[in-house]
């Protein structure tokens, strides 16, 4: 969901520094349909192994996703292509734009014929998946596109009008960019894309199960990195977020009926030696954010509530109970929810560490629903032994997280030999 809200903490504010790129009349015919403003660059490398020396990346958007061992393909000239559509908001200051709705595409000349579509993770911006996500594709010969959703940041929730807009946006962004990018890739190359392929981490992996939930003719299949289950039932973010936010201070105090209610909550007790990294960054940060898009009124005047605040203090997160709140709050998460039933090919990816979205509330849960909505024969689940939320943890902790990163290359290789 969020891989990474600690993507709040890394909100970049300064502009993008673009070195002066190579154009010809090529690039400049490129016309994103729908775009309010784009910039076309002939590039020599398209993997960040040369647009962070370029400046058409942003390494502040893919901070800590990644390990520093994943291997980083190179040799991807091309095109790149940055921008907007039109939109109100202005969470988004890559390039010094302030602008939401930004894109960039990325049209390698070694065309396989294939386009993969992202979401950013988390509140994150749209270069947040260059890393984990676009260095491989390029390298196999797909053209890339990503969005930053339409909001970023941790007041995302301010966007729309309405509990739950901001979210909803996110859709119609990912459709928006799809529908765009197959038309650009037809006038780079002269034909449309024979095959589009979703993916995403976090509320990224989300954004993959419901396009193919509710938008399936737009693909061909999808990788879900650890997505987010958002749904009005039971479990969900609001669930067991606020019952290991309650039990935390006693744990630390020492309380093991505190640390079996964090296991109860969903979190394995193999993941404990990252219960306090999570409570620190993660859990209390997630919980305010999310509950104030969905819930507003629970704290009155306030703007996502107390950060950390003890249990029994007045409109506190740490004491949420969603299933007692209004039906209106029911109703705002359940216009963004899923349901399991997807129309294309599916891979989930799901760590079994995850401390964020626990495997078992998560991972496991939308299996299930998936195989109930009579969806089955189109999914595969991969449970990752070892594997958390953000694979940047792996060289914090050597030798006991595994890296999801890897096993999500070897899963979209599986995925385009399922839709080829």
């Amino acid at each position: 969901m969020m891989a990474s809200l600690a993507a709040a903490l890394l909100v970049f504010t300064g502009s993008l520094t673009a070195a002066a790129p190579v154009h010809s009349g090529q690039c400049a015919r490129l016309k994103v349909p729908g775009a309010e403003h784009q910039r076309v660059s002939c590039l020599s490398e398209l993997t960040t192994a040369g647009t962070v020396a370029s400046g058409h990346t942003n390494t502040a958007d893919w901070a800590g996703l990644t390990h520093a061992a994943l291997p980083q393909p190179k040799g991807v000239p091309g095109v790149q292509v940055d921008g907007y559509f039109p939109d109100s908001s202005t969470t988004n200051d890559n390039h010094g734009w302030h602008h939401d709705a930004q894109f960039v595409l990325r049209l390698p000349d070694k065309w396989n014929g294939g386009l993969v579509v992202t979401g950013a993770p988390g509140t994150r911006r749209q270069y947040a998946n260059d890393r984990a996500i676009a260095d491989y594709v390029l390298a196999k010969g797909y053209a890339f596109a990503a969005t930053d959703k339409g909001n970023t940041g941790a007041t995302f929730f301010r966007d729309g009008a309405r509990p739950g807009d901001a979210v909803a946006e996110w859709h119609s962004r990912v459709t928006q960019l799809t529908i765009a990018a197959k038309a650009v890739a037809a006038q780079r190359y002269g034909r449309p894309p024979t095959r589009t392929i979703a993916a995403g981490i976090s509320n990224g992996g989300y954004l993959v199960r419901w396009q193919l939930e509710n938008r399936p003719a737009l693909f061909d299949g999808g990788v879900d990195w650890e997505g987010a289950l958002w749904r009005a039932g039971t479990p969900n973010p609001f669930t067991f977020l606020p019952a290991a936010l309650r039990a935390y201070p006693r744990y630390v105090a020492g309380s093991a009926a505190a640390r079996q209610a964090i296991i109860d909550a969903g979190f394995p007790q193999e993941s404990e030696f990252l219960w306090d990294y999570h409570y620190r960054v993660y859990w209390d940060l997630t919980q305010r954010i999310f509950r104030e898009e969905f819930d507003p009124t629970f704290d009155g005047g306030l703007e996502a509530g107390i950060p950390y605040c003890a249990s029994g203090t007045p409109a506190c997160d740490t004491d949420y109970d969603f299933v007692s709140r209004p039906r209106s709050v029911h109703a705002a998460v359940e216009r963004i929810s899923l349901t399991g039933r997807i129309g294309k090919p599916l891979i989930t990816l799901h760590g079994t560490l995850d401390t964020l979205l626990p495997i078992s509330h998560s991972g496991d849960a939308y299996t299930e629903m998936v195989r109930a909505a009579g969806s089955g024969a189109l999914h595969r689940y991969r449970r990752i032994t070892g594997g958390t939320h953000v694979d940047g943890l792996a060289d914090s902790y050597p030798g006991r997280i595994e890296p999801i990163g890897p096993h999500f290359r070897t899963a979209f290789d599986e995925m385009a030999a399922w839709v080829r």
